[in-house]
């Protein structure tokens, strides 16, 4: 048996299994690449033109792209850094991001209905992202034990990550160490706790306070702003809506509470 930090990881958070198979990188590179669905816009970009918008006129010299998925917002965010690091716990999802900034595209197949699969290429160039793309560093990584080598950034991105981890205040503490004087961390997430990644005792919010079904509901914007306290500021607050497909008639519609924090 191994234990290696990411296997013991892995076994506290036996629903990150899930992110591990062709068919989750399938549905991701369409979800960061794809086409538009019910003119909603691509999440990956508006998450990070949200960021910008708040950017406040400082320099953004080095960024992070905490569970980057397939890679789009870490592309994106690489238009507005000098360098960024991103790191994801799926070694499948590294793998494709290597593989997309390596050859500028990637093919993959997405399903129609059944065991039908429609081909697809996933481009860095229509979306304007090949001439930066070379500043990124994918590793795979765990995001509650951040590797120490990650650190000093001016702007840190956790789209759709803090719900689906096994030590979510750790995660919290590890990034404020990690973020500049001044720097911005941007949380994105619907809040769908589940026990399969988050033990109950450890959601930060979702919940109420004290024994199950009593007390005072939390939501987990206040258990966020509690958990950084002292530490990082509220500046602003937004909803972002995505799409993910599943099939060609079935797809997720969910709305993000993007959170925008700056460290004093």
């Amino acid at each position: 048996m191994s234990s290696s930090p990411h296997a013991a990881s892995e076994a506290i958070t036996p629903g990150s299994r899930i992110y591990e198979s062709d068919a989750s990188v399938a549905q991701y590179l369409e979800f960061h690449f794809g086409p538009a669905v019910f003119g909603v816009p691509n999440f990956p970009q508006a998450c990070i033109d949200a960021a910008v918008r708040h950017q406040e006129g400082r320099s953004w010299r080095r960024g992070l792209d905490a569970g980057c998925a397939v890679g789009r917002a870490s592309f994106e965010l690489a238009k507005h850094c000098e360098h960024v690091d991103a790191f994801d716990f799926s070694a499948a999802f590294v793998a494709a991001c290597e593989r997309l900034q390596a050859a500028g595209e990637i093919d993959y197949g997405i399903p129609t209905e059944g065991e039908l699969r429609e081909p697809r290429v996933a481009s860095l160039a229509p979306h304007g992202l090949a001439e930066t793309a070379g500043r990124v560093q994918f590793s795979v990584g765990d995001a509650c034990r951040i590797a120490p080598q990650l650190t000093a950034y001016d702007v840190v991105f956790a789209g759709n990550l803090i719900d689906r981890l096994y030590e979510p205040v750790a995660f919290l503490d590890g990034i404020v160490a990690r973020l500049q004087p001044g720097g911005l961390l941007v949380i994105t997430s619907p809040y769908t706790w589940l026990e399969d990644y988050t033990p109950r005792e450890r959601w930060l919010g979702g919940r109420t306070e004290g024994r199950a079904g009593e007390g005072e509901p939390l939501t987990t914007l206040e258990g966020m702003r509690r958990a950084l306290a002292g530490r990082c500021e509220l500046i602003d607050c937004e909803d972002i809506p995505f799409v993910i497909r599943e099939t060609a008639r079935k797809h997720q519609h969910t709305i993000a509470e993007a959170s925008f924090w700056r460290k004093p």
